[in-house]
């Protein structure tokens, strides 16, 4: 019988149930056949006693002590068959778990095999937080397999919590009277009785606990249900911790995936053209650019060798790569090659390509060409240098045709302030030097802003805002804007300069309206502005005092709601009507 009953049955559920059934039968013979000769003995006895005889000393307590071990065994191999039937669950549901890399797919597997093998009324996972360290619930089951609301949380978590520190399992047939939990709130407050939870492990660590109870029958676990539930939690302690690395592993690489191909998009949509080379002088990637720079289609570049590629860049080029492998520093060059089309202009930047740890991987080649703005320059001439207009603005205005449109207006004008006598203790060459510095800050605030640099009178700057060639709804906070930058440019300028070289600008701005247009003969032509704008924006630079920005009453109005002013009485007014104040812009406001 016992050899029957330990056939592995691992490959055949047909004969696990064999041997099922072949025990049981078997025992149950046994126990009627001990039952039928217990009473035929005690009705032997009773026979023998009516005719003075007895039953030989201690044959009827030997039958009870027979049909008493009979029981147990009976009882000992259904529980045996019992422990069997859960082990061959679980063995099932480990191979199902461990071929998932799904978490929640293994979670939910988890969970139907404790509730399948231990028979709880309820069931848990708690897993560990690896950034917060704090418990989380993700599956909460019912008998009925049913996922419960997080509403539904009825658990001991102080239970959770000792075997999640203590990484050793629980058991209890009855929580509310066992003494080891009667100070647990949840334990009286729940009404707990039959509680399992087994720590999850991963390499002696504990990454969670599996958690079941049933809150009706007591004493419903069983110490062998312990057992058999630390082993299984073994290994689902491993299969749910590959399932979160992997799902990490999978997010990391969308990650690096969705980097490339931004990186990758960038990299095509840069104007300039870009190639990396190898250490072995081969061309390893290059973009869109590039390849219409150097009228290439993308299989005759990649993976070709630079000298053959780059062939009408000449000897020059090549030296230049030589150089920056071997001293690791960047060049800059211009070439003249010549393609089918003709001859073209690029400039070409080498640089060292590294890694992360500063190791040499090749070259990057940045690549230009200035075919065409060389054409346009050399088209415009050296007259363009002087123009005070952004040349790319010309396209929508007929300068030409300009004779005067009268519009709204800021004007700034600038001054340096002590610029006569500090002229005069130095040579012309060296007073040009420092003038151009002063000037070309002036100029750069006002660019900045989108403004135009109107006129340059000797030490004087102005600047005009919403012409006709920049048009600006906000002209006003832009003229102060660039005023005040000028100012702490000024500052930064004068960290540079020998003290003796220290000067500042007085600044007015103001707004109003002004008649814009051409203004010479047929031989030169100007755009400027006439009227009230410019003029007073002089007199307000005039009442300025070194370091001052001074504004009109109507560029107040404008910019009081992002600059902190100070209201000033005029100092000059050279009998402008109606101007009585002035505002001392002192800071830019919080908002």
């Amino acid at each position: 019988m016992s050899q029957e009953f330990w056939i592995p049955a691992e490959d055949d559920t047909a004969r696990l149930r064999a041997v099922r059934l072949s025990a049981g039968e078997q025992i149950r013979q046994l126990t009627q056949r001990a039952n039928e000769v217990l009473e035929m003995v005690r009705s032997q006895r009773d026979l023998l006693r009516q005719r003075g005889m007895n039953l030989p000393p201690g044959s009827l307590e030997s039958l009870k002590t027979f049909k008493s071990q009979v029981d147990r065994l009976q009882n000992t191999i259904a529980g045996t068959l019992t422990e069997l039937k859960q082990l061959r669950a679980l063995a099932n549901t480990t191979s199902l778990i461990n071929s998932s890399l799904d978490t929640a797919d293994v979670l939910n597997q988890v969970m139907d095999t404790v509730i399948q093998i231990t028979g709880a009324e309820r069931g848990y996972i708690a897993l560990i937080d690896r950034e917060t360290g704090q418990m989380d619930f993700p599956v909460r089951r019912g008998i009925d397999r049913e996922q419960m609301e997080s509403s539904d949380l009825v658990v001991s978590t102080s239970i959770v919590k000792e075997v999640a520190s203590s990484g050793k399992g629980v058991l209890t047939e009855n929580a509310s009277k066992d003494d080891r939990f009667q100070g647990h709130q949840s334990v009286i407050g729940f009404q707990l009785r039959s509680i399992l939870a087994v720590p999850l492990k991963v390499r002696d660590s504990v990454i969670g606990v599996v958690y079941c109870d049933n809150r009706i029958i007591e004493g419903i676990f069983k110490p062998h249900d312990l057992n058999l539930l630390e082993a299984f939690a073994n290994q689902a302690g491993v299969a749910i911790e590959n399932a979160r690395l992997f799902e990490d592993l999978r997010a990391r690489i969308a990650q690096v995936t969705e980097a490339r191909d931004l990186m990758t998009r960038i990299f095509d949509s840069i104007v300039s053209g870009v190639i990396t080379i190898s250490r072995d002088d081969r061309i390893t990637d290059s973009n869109a650019a590039a390849e219409s720079i150097l009228r290439l289609p993308p299989e005759a570049v990649l993976q070709q060798p630079v000298a053959s590629v780059l062939s009408m860049l000449g000897d020059t080029f090549m030296t230049a790569l030589r150089r920056v492998r071997e001293a690791g520093t960047q060049e800059r060059l211009e070439v003249n090659p010549t393609l089918a089309d003709g001859s073209r202009i690029w400039a070409v930047t080498l640089s060292p390509l590294r890694d992360a740890q500063g190791e040499s991987q090749g070259i990057v080649m940045v690549l230009d060409d200035l075919t065409e703005s060389r054409r346009r320059e050399e088209q415009l001439g050296i007259a363009s240098r002087y123009m005070k207009l952004g040349l790319e603005t010309l396209s929508d205005v007929d300068v030409l045709s300009t004779g005067g449109e009268e519009r709204e207006i800021s004007v700034l004008h600038s001054d340096v302030r002590g610029f006569t006598t500090f002229s005069e203790q130095l040579a012309p060459e060296k007073l040009m030097e420092i003038i151009n510095s002063y000037i070309s800050l002036s100029s750069d605030a006002i660019n900045l802003y989108d403004g135009i640099v109107d006129k340059y009178m000797g030490d004087a700057v102005t600047g005009l805002f919403n012409t006709s060639f920049n048009p600006q709804e906000d002209h006003a906070l832009r003229a102060v804007r660039a005023a005040m930058s000028m100012k702490y440019d000024l500052l930064a300028l004068h960290e540079v300069l020998p003290e003796e070289q220290r000067l500042f600008y007085g600044i007015g701005v103001h707004t109003g309206m002004a008649v814009l247009g051409n203004i010479g003969g047929v031989d030169r032509k100007e755009f400027g502005a006439l009227g009230d704008a410019p003029d007073l924006a002089k007199l307000l630079q005039e009442n300025a005092q070194r370091g001052e920005v001074l504004i009109s009453q109507e560029t107040y109005d404008a910019v009081k709601d992002y600059y902190e002013c100070e209201a000033l009485e005029p100092r000059k007014t050279k009998d402008y009507p109606g101007f009585t104040v002035m505002y001392r812009v002192l800071r830019h406001k919080r908002r």
